[in-house]
C-alpha cells in the first residue's frame, strides 16, 4: 500500500525448524529460515536468536548465521549484536539483528542485566546470563524512524516471572520514553502474562499491534510483539504460522500518523 512500510518480527531459533514429535532435536535448516523471511518482502526485519550459543559462551567473531543472512538479504542494510559474552551461556539461541531496505545509522546496543535467579539445568544449578537490546535509525518517506529490537529473559522457564523481576522491562520502558519521534520496538518479550507488559509500555505511550493470537508453539503464549508510539498508525497485521522456528512470524504494516 502506498505510503506504508512493513515490519517483520521473528524469533528464528538459529534456524532450527519445528518438529512436533522431537522439537528439541529438529534439524537446523537456515535456508528455510531465509525462505520464510524473504517471502514477506518486509521493509524492516527484526530477528532474535540469530546464532546458536556455543559451549563456554564462545562468540564467533564472524557470526555464521548472520553472515549467511546478510548474503541472502543483500538488498538490505543490517546490524547485529551478541549479548555480553558469558561462559554460563546455555546452548540456545542468542544474538539480535535488524535488516532494513533503507540505510541504517546511529546503531546502538544496551545490555539488560539478568537477576541471579537460580534454576536447575540437567542437575546443575545455574543463573541466567544478561540480555541485550539493539537499535538503529532509518529514513522512510523522508521521516526518521527509531527501530528497536530485544529479547528478554524467560522468567516463566525459571519458575518466576518478569512481574517479580521487572528490571529488564523497566530499562526498556525508560528507553521507549526517551524516544521523541516515531519509534517501533519488536522482539520476543518472553512474558507469559502479556497483559502486564502491555500496560507497562502503554504507560509510556506505546501499543502493541496484537494481543490475541498465540506466537509460540511450545506454550499458548503471546511472546512476540511490535510496539509503536503515537507517531505511527498500524494499517494491518498478521500472524503467519511457520515450521521454520518454534515461533510464528508477526508482520505489521504502518503509516506515519
Amino acid at each position: 500500500m502506498k505510503g506504508t512500510f512493513k515490519i517483520l518480527q521473528f524469533n528464528m531459533q538459529f534456524g532450527q525448524i519445528w518438529d512436533d514429535a522431537y522439537p528439541d532435536r529438529a534439524p537446523i535448516r537456515l535456508d528455510q529460515t531465509i525462505e520464510e523471511i524473504r517471502s514477506h518482502d518486509a521493509d524492516i526485519v527484526l530477528l532474535q536468536e540469530v546464532e546458536h550459543a556455543q559451549p563456554g559462551g564462545v562468540q564467533a567473531p564472524v557470526p555464521p548465521n548472520y553472515s549467511k543472512l546478510r548474503q541472502a538479504l543483500s538488498a538490505y542494510d543490517s546490524f547485529f549484536s551478541y549479548p555480553k559474552a558469558d561462559p554460563r551461556e546455555l546452548p540456545f539461541g542468542i544474538g539480535l539483528a535488524i535488516f532494513s531496505k533503507t540505510p541504517l545509522r546511529d546503531t546502538m546496543r544496551l545490555d539488560l542485566p539478568s537477576p541471579p535467579v537460580a534454576f536447575d539445568f540437567f542437575g546443575e544449578t545455574k543463573t541466567p546470563t544478561d540480555r541485550v537490546l539493539i537499535g538503529a535509525k532509518t529514513l522512510l518517506f523522508g521521516r526518521e524512524l527509531q527501530i528497536l529490537n530485544t529479547h528478554l529473559l524467560a522468567f516463566f522457564m525459571l519458575h518466576s516471572s518478569s512481574e517479580e523481576h521487572i528490571e529488564q522491562r523497566t530499562m526498556v520502558a525508560n528507553l521507549l520514553k526517551s524516544c521523541s519521534g516515531p519509534a517501533v520496538l519488536g522482539g520476543d518479550f518472553n512474558t507469559s502474562n502479556h497483559d502486564s507488559l502491555v500496560r507497562q509500555f502503554g504507560d509510556v505511550g506505546y501499543r502493541t499491534v496484537q494481543t490475541t493470537e498465540i506466537t509460540w508453539r511450545r506454550r499458548p503464549y503471546v511472546l512476540d510483539h511490535i510496539f509503536y508510539n503515537a507517531h505511527l498508525r498500524p494499517v494491518a497485521h498478521k500472524i503467519k504460522p511457520t515450521l521454520a522456528s518454534d515461533h510464528h512470524v508477526l508482520v505489521a504494516d504502518f503509516a506515519f500518523a
